[in-house]
């Protein structure tokens, strides 16, 4: 495997763990809870780590690997286009979805489960570091890493 491949592999896994660890630690330190588009600049992330995972499988093939880390970096770069919607509807540049979810308690007081969540609206941040939210944080990274780990794996063919 050359050394493209290996960064490419390298990067693609540890993006997402950095990025998850960053916002699993907001919620769970900070307390912060993470609104429904939150949670979808995650699951891409979830992806791009299992993708990178299996590419790190003892054994594996140029062949394989390389697909796993391109397949990795469009993940990570799907979660920072997903972080950039989030950011222009927290901006108010767009609209964002007009809905909003909750759980309920399966044989419970569905109204009193729902009554108990906590209420986070998308277009407004709980935080923010120099005027940028964490959703702006993961497209400022995830864009440009996604697209370095798509040209490591790519340049990796020669």
């Amino acid at each position: 495997m050359n050394r493209s491949l290996r960064q490419a592999r390298l990067l693609a896994l540890l993006l997402p763990a950095a990025l998850l660890a960053g916002a699993w630690g907001f919620q769970l330190l900070r307390h912060l809870v993470p609104c429904e588009m939150c949670h979808w600049q995650r699951w891409p992330l979830y992806a791009a780590l299992v993708l990178a995972l299996l590419a790190f499988v003892p054994g594996m093939k140029r062949g394989v690997v390389r697909p796993l880390a391109i397949s990795a970096g469009l993940c990570i770069l799907g979660s920072g286009g997903l972080g950039f919607y989030h950011l222009g509807v927290e901006q108010h540049w767009w609209l964002g979805p007009t809905h909003c979810t909750a759980t309920v308690v399966r044989g419970g007081d569905a109204l009193k489960a729902l009554l108990a969540q906590p209420f986070v609206l998308c277009d407004q941040p709980q935080w923010t570091l120099l005027g940028i939210s964490l959703a702006g944080f993961n497209a400022l990274i995830s864009i440009p890493g996604g697209l370095i780990v798509l040209a490591l794996a790519l340049k990796a063919r020669r």
